[in-house]
């Protein structure tokens, strides 16, 4: 730990909470779909057609509000009715102007190691509606760099931490995702804090055991502070 120079947060299920306003539309969703389909049918249509225009539209309310209107088109058969669509379209509105609520204590974290470590935000996403997220959040004013990435995979650190003219080995990762803020930093020579959030999208989860003197597996943001400070 003491190589480290460099912290790197996640935003969505780390900085703020962020995947249960995504929980409660897709029940929404199903809602809206159950005289076509039972709420866990349209669930795993709506999951597919997600991960299908990943590629296409990527992460982030606008891609999920699309990706709703072509499941239900597809559930439906193209029967579905206009008022139909312009509910999902008020639910990824709804969303978009949510409130933004921090995850408990990250404020005193980033308090506590702004000045004795550089701190980066590292996330992928929606670029306005992360950047409007941030701003209602009121903690960019502890980040020495904002990195909103298209994705988070092994290229993509590889660029942020050149960008940030690094060593892997003074680089560290904190987020909520093993898929996507742990295994590629471990895998580049980073090291990576996994903070679990209690809701984590689907296409997220793995099953894997690490066993790397380079990780930490933690049970609240808060713990950081105890392995760094």
């Amino acid at each position: 730990m003491k190589n480290i120079k460099t912290i790197a947060f996640d935003a969505d299920d780390t900085l703020w909470v962020n995947e249960p306003y995504f929980r409660k539309a897709e029940e929404q969703f199903c809602a809206l779909m159950e005289n076509y389909l039972p709420h866990h049918s349209s669930h795993k249509e709506l999951f597919a057609i997600e991960i299908k225009n990943l590629p296409l539209y990527g992460y982030g309310i606008k891609a999920f509000t699309l990706s709703m209107i072509e499941a239900a088109m597809s559930i439906s058969n193209n029967t579905i009715p206009l008022s139909a669509i312009e509910k999902m379209m008020d639910i990824g509105r709804e969303m978009l102007t949510a409130p933004v609520e921090l995850i408990d204590d990250i404020e005193e974290v980033l308090q506590a190691l702004q000045g004795k470590y550089r701190l980066v935000m590292a996330t992928k996403g929606d670029l306005l509606d992360q950047e409007r997220k941030l701003e209602k959040s009121g903690l960019a004013k502890y980040f020495h760099h904002i990195e909103i990435m298209s994705e988070k995979k092994v290229l993509n650190y590889e660029k942020l931490i050149q960008h940030l003219d690094i060593p892997p080995s003074q680089f560290l990762m904190i987020g909520n995702s093993l898929k996507s803020d742990v295994l590629p930093v471990l895998e580049l020579g980073g090291h990576a804090f996994h903070v679990p959030f209690h809701t984590t999208w689907a296409y997220e989860q793995v099953e894997t055991t690490i066993e790397d003197e380079r990780f930490r597996g933690l049970g609240k943001v808060q713990e950081v502070l105890e392995v760094l400070l």
